[in-house]
């Protein structure tokens, strides 16, 4: 191969593609830039030790994409915050007062609690323990959580969906945050309980509706959550790539769009 730009003008043209899909391979790079695997490893390396990328095994990613799952939860919610809020404050407009709704742990369905200024007699049931103190008071006539082991670090209980003296619940909405959307993988997450419980929480719900910034888009996590079928909605603030629109079309997906 021969290099086809100035290093300085390739690794600023790098950063930015990496930026834009949030993780790269070094072959995709390779081929998308016309030099060898070499000569990107050597960019990657050269972008990484000034902290524009985070390298990774065979590729690189947006530094952003650090924060996953096991991450504080203050340092979550401050990754894409902008697209988090739009995309709450779009899924609020879709619950209808009286609802029940079920609600996952994470920082974008936060961001939806938050958004509910105005509703009124919702019952709401979640993992999410911070919940509890930022969704609109007035806007609840009840509100159940989850027991189970208490993760830390993500303020969520990670426990079977269901409660004492009940053969089980269902609600008509669940509103579901993910690690990652993609065609071949559907929803996936980063941590195997909690993919078990988010799947007990969509199988709970009438309608499921997914809330996930584009950093999620083509992205596979560690453990499979469910098919693109079971999703009614996605809310989101970009346009996803083709091949995940197609498959999203042929999933009978609502897409929802922000910003």
């Amino acid at each position: 191969m021969q290099d086809t730009a100035l290093p300085g003008r390739r690794r600023a043209e790098l950063v930015r593609h990496v930026r834009e899909r949030g993780h790269a391979t070094v072959a995709e790079l390779a081929e998308r830039f016309a030099v060898s695997m070499d000569t990107i490893r050597r960019d990657l390396d050269h972008l990484a030790e000034r902290q524009l990328i985070a390298r990774t095994h065979g590729g690189a990613m947006h530094t952003d994409e650090l924060a996953t799952a096991d991450s504080p939860f203050d340092s979550r919610a401050a990754v894409h915050h902008p697209a988090k809020q739009a995309i709450g404050i779009a899924t609020a407009k879709l619950i209808s007062n009286g609802e029940t709704l079920i609600v996952n742990g994470g920082t974008t369905t936060l961001a939806v609690a938050r958004a509910l200024t105005g509703k009124r007699d919702l019952t709401v049931v979640t993992n999410n323990l911070r919940l509890p103190a930022e969704i609109p008071q007035e806007a609840v006539r009840d509100l159940y959580v989850i027991g189970g082991t208490c993760r830390i670090p993500s303020n969520v209980t990670i426990g079977p969906v269901a409660f004492a003296d009940t053969d089980g619940i269902s609600a008509d909405t669940a509103v579901i945050g993910v690690g990652g959307i993609s065609t071949g993988g559907g929803l996936s997450t980063s941590n195997l309980h909690e993919a078990q419980m988010i799947r007990q929480m969509i199988d709970a719900g009438t309608r499921v509706i997914i809330v996930a910034d584009s950093s999620k888009f083509g992205r596979s996590a560690f453990v499979h959550i469910c098919g693109l079928d079971r999703v009614s909605v996605l809310v989101t603030e970009a346009l996803p790539p083709d091949d995940l629109a197609v498959a999203l079309k042929d999933a009978g997906v609502e897409l929802v769009m922000v910003g």
